[in-house]
């Protein structure tokens, strides 16, 4: 049922003091929460869900209440409005859901062990304790904790332990914080600890069954992280302590609880002498995002979901910059442009998509909020234009403001644009408000028009789309100055464009460096200007040329057979950003041909044209001192080169297979991923087979793991498929939270689609059953729609879950993706044969 109300608008509480005793061996809560806080009716509801109330007391007094499961309520009436002490005694289930209190499992030496964690966000508080589980209702928290304790156990939660009576552990008062920060864990950790410049204590804790080493490179980027923010913020860090914890089961990536971080063991802990550059900056990524947010998150908190983006995006463009501040050799901002940028552009062009800002009151609607190509990925693409308009002096006085003004409390996203629009002299919210309240993007088509150069705006789409007139305000970061700082008007016209050429000496280009979320189509004259001059572009420029050219003939305006040809200009770039975008174009091909088809050999032979040069440059072992873009290319030229079927990779990669069958998670993690891939698919046997599920089940390496995963899902062989179906229920094989991985490269396998897809579709209960509820249930459906693209797939979707429309929380995603299904169908049928035709001539020349 939908939560219409709010609870809070009844009762607001000011302090909890929450109590559990945590039994373990009996999976059993038994719990007493006493609250302070100001009835402002004699009969208000505070958030409940699987707790069983036994007593509801008022200033000492039982009083009457109703338990509402369907609501999440539990119902009190005091005699009157006033302020008041309750104290509620309740036992509650101790779940494996990954939501609220819940134990996490793992192994050491073959022993069996577990730890206790929680997980709180969005809104599972309420299977903890009783109270009022919004983000506005703010207070201060006294956690205490008992549990089946035994020697050798370490006990951690958001503030500093005071004391331990009885077998109790107390913790000091938090800070005034929203009830999905609060945390703890127990159990037998390991941590490494540090302190920064300005005495905030940074710990990394993690299980007995990594290597101490692994826990080196996050304390050293959170201890730095912290430092920079303090430094960035103007403000600073509020807790005595920031701990960061690894648990072996989350569903999440992270979680910013305040003053203790929650991660997946793969965003935290990692060997710091075999794992690729690309896995640190991901890391590095992470813990900058969950730190970003003990300001911006959890000092200052979004007043209701609707504000989501309020948190992360702002944390999620952060994590750039700070790790462009601790990392420079990185360039962390071309990940932003190969990963964040590109997911952004490609989910918002699709008709129905989200905006930033989304009304939303259903709490079963609140985890899909969390779409990550919009709510993160698009959200920090508005932030990095209002960084570029405003510059970081502004930037910086903009947030102190905020941070000062609204700390310990609530803010909305006018709130934010009022204080950098104050700090800059803009009107920050006029312009943003047409990206944050509004779906989609615009393309700005570029073109001469009777000798002039106009401009012209109208919505981006990727499929049907209904055209209703939406106009942005867009940054155009145009390379001629005659071009305005912004495009609020639907056309322009800049004038005669010889005149301006020759004044210029440069070709016309629009959204110079890719910040601004638009893309740009120019006319023939236009691009063929641009690619005469394609080796005075910056690597950025190219990468945008071959983005948006691809999102075009996505979105049918040009052919995609247009683009093949332009390929082979890229092909030799030493740029990873270039790479990265020339290779999705590449693999997007890959959907025009059926499997095992001439068209296919065609298309892998063009394959072996991209890479061969790269891959005889670089080789299959990196080289001492050789770039940051050498190294983050490796893959991408292999990976085509092992598509391509070209023997000597195939072998190459057999040969080091062989040479170190005996240790292979020594491998480098740079290559290794493809190494037991080609093993798997081209030298695959049952025995391999249980040698790296044993492998899998045996390692806390979660890089390794990923890469075990990988290449088990690509196994032709059908028995070992049918094999691998079968541990997908297998937790103590296939952990739920890893699941989505494994059943995405099986269905991604061709031989293998058929038996995923019976899976998930005779299986949907149990899969709801143990990932239901939890933000990472409806990507199960996003990952499918990403990979089917035939009429008969499509039809099958439709069938199986358009009965699902009208699930809560499913609604928009199954609208979406068979919108996303039925263009990529529609797409294929249209423009195969060109496409099939513009590579054949590409190897012809």
């Amino acid at each position: 049922m939908a939560e219409l109300t709010r609870f809070y608008e009844n009762f607001q509480p000011a302090h909890y003091d929450v109590y559990l005793d945590i039994d373990r061996k009996n999976k059993l809560i038994s719990g007493k929460t006493t609250i302070v806080g100001d009835a402002l009716t004699a009969n208000f509801s505070l958030h409940q869900k699987y707790l069983k109330v036994s007593a509801v007391q008022a200033e000492g007094v039982d009083v009457p209440f109703t338990v509402d499961d369907e609501a999440d309520a539990l119902h009190i009436e005091l005699p009157e409005a006033d302020e008041v002490t309750l104290a509620i005694t309740y036992t509650a289930p101790l779940t494996d859901s990954m939501m609220g209190i819940y134990p996490s499992y793992y192994e050491v030496n073959g022993e069996k062990k577990q730890i206790i964690g929680t997980q709180f966000e969005t809104n599972f508080a309420r299977q903890a304790f009783p109270c009022v589980d919004e983000p506005e209702a703010k207070a201060t928290f006294d956690l205490a904790i008992k549990y089946d304790e035994h020697e050798g156990e370490t006990t951690i939660s958001n503030m500093p332990e005071k004391k331990v009576e009885n077998g109790v552990h107390y913790f000091e008062s938090t800070v005034r914080m929203s009830t999905y920060l609060v945390a703890f864990a127990f159990g037998e950790l390991q941590s490494k600890l540090t302190t920064t410049n300005s005495g905030v204590k940074i710990g990394v804790f993690g299980t007995k069954a990594h290597k101490a080493n692994e826990l080196d490179f996050a304390l050293d980027i959170a201890k730095r992280s912290i430092e920079f923010y303090e430094d960035f913020y103007h403000t600073p860090y509020p807790l005595p302590h920031s701990w960061q914890l690894a648990l072996p089961d989350f569903s999440a990536g992270a979680m910013e609880n305040w003053g203790l971080v929650t991660y997946r063991e793969a965003y935290l802990l990692l060997d710091p002498d075999n794992t690729a550059l690309d896995t640190k900056q991901l890391v590095a990524t992470v813990i900058a995002h969950e730190l970003a947010h003990q300001w911006f998150g959890d000092l200052v908190t979004m007043k209701w979901w609707d504000d989501l983006w309020l948190n992360e995006s702002f944390a999620n463009m952060m994590e750039y910059v700070a790790v462009d501040a601790l990392e420079p050799d990185w360039h962390i901002w071309e990940m932003f442009q190969t990963e964040e940028a590109a997911a952004a552009l490609q989910r918002d062009a699709t008709d129905g998509v989200q905006s930033v800002h989304v009304q939303v009151n259903n709490p079963a609607e609140i985890d899909a909020l969390f779409d990550g190509a919009i709510v993160y990925a698009k959200g920090a693409r508005m932030l990095v234009m209002v960084r570029a308009l405003l510059g970081d002096d502004a930037l910086r006085a903009g947030l102190k403001n905020y941070f000062a003004s609204h700390k310990y409390t609530n803010a909305t996203g006018a709130d934010l644009w009022a204080a950098l629009g104050d700090a800059s002299d803009l009107d920050v919210g006029a312009i943003m408000n047409s990206w944050l309240e509004q779906p989609g993007y615009p393309v700005v088509n570029a073109k001469i028009e009777d000798g002039h150069l106009k401009l012209s705006q109208q919505q981006f789409f990727i499929g049907e789309g209904q055209e209703v007139g939406r106009q942005w305000q867009i940054p155009l970061s145009a390379n001629y100055e005659v071009a305005p700082q912004i495009m609020a008007d639907k056309a322009l016209d800049l004038g005669d464009y010889r005149q301006l050429r020759d004044a210029n000496g440069v070709p016309f280009r629009l959204n110079v460096g890719n910040n601004s979320h638009f893309i740009v189509k120019y006319d023939e004259t236009l691009l063929n200007d641009i690619f005469a001059h394609l080796t005075d572009l910056d690597a950025i420029s190219q990468l945008q040329l071959l983005q948006d050219l691809r999102l075009l003939a996505e979105g049918r305006q040009i052919s995609y057979a247009e683009v093949v040809p332009l390929l082979v200009k890229f092909a030799d770039s030493k740029s990873n950003v270039v790479n990265a975008a020339l290779y999705q174009v590449a693999n997007n091909l890959r959907k025009f041909v059926e499997p095992d088809s001439a068209e296919e050999k065609s298309l892998q032979a063009f394959f072996d044209h991209l890479s061969h040069n790269q891959v005889a440059r670089l080789g299959w072992t990196s080289k001492a001192g050789e770039s940051n873009d050498d190294q983050l290319t490796r893959p991408y030229v292999l990976n085509a080169s092992l598509y391509a079927k070209n023997e000597t990779a195939i072998e190459s990669a057999h040969d080091l297979f062989v040479a170190n069958k005996d240790h292979l998670e020594t491998l480098s993690a740079d290559t290794r991923v493809f190494i037991l891939r080609n093993e798997v698919k081209n030298y695959g046997s049952a025995d391999l087979f249980d040698q790296l599920l044993a492998a899998h089940r045996q390692s806390s390496d979660a890089s390794y793991k990923a890469d075990i995963c990988a290449a088990l899902t690509s196994t032709p062989d059908p028995d070992l498929i049918q094999k691998l179906v079968a541990k997908f229920e297998d937790a103590e094989t296939i952990k739920p939270q890893d699941l989505r991985a494994w059943f995405r490269g099986l269905l991604a396998n061709d031989k293998g689609q058929q038996a995923a897809w019976d899976w998930i579709r005779n299986d949907w209960q149990w899969l709801e059953d143990t990932v239901g509820g939890d933000m990472e249930f409806t990507t199960y459906i996003t990952v499918t729609a990403g990979i089917f693209h035939t009429p008969q797939r499509l039809a099958e979707f439709k069938a199986f879950f358009e009965p699902k429309l009208n699930t809560p929380g499913l609604t928009r995603e199954i609208k979406m993706d068979t919108k996303v299904i039925e263009s990529r169908v529609d797409l294929i049928e249209a423009e195969k044969d060109a496409v099939h035709e513009a590579v054949a001539n590409s190897l012809n020349k």
